[in-house]
């Protein structure tokens, strides 16, 4: 099984604490913190691409 380097939980006030996680072979992972055994995968590009996307505002209707 792939070791997961995982980040400091980032928790905002009153909602669930996400840890993002990365691997030695370019794989990116995101999941709550407390059930990462239970995560969501991809490459680290398209996590870039997600982050700078909701950087961008185009996840602000979900707010």
């Amino acid at each position: 099984m792939t070791e997961i380097t995982w980040e400091e939980p980032f928790c905002a006030e009153g909602n669930n604490c996400f840890r993002i996680g990365t691997d030695s072979t370019g794989n990116a992972y995101i999941a709550i913190a407390g059930q990462e055994e239970h995560h969501l995968t991809d490459s680290r590009e398209a996590l870039r691409s997600l982050i700078l996307e909701i950087k961008a505002g185009k996840a602000d209707h979900l707010l």
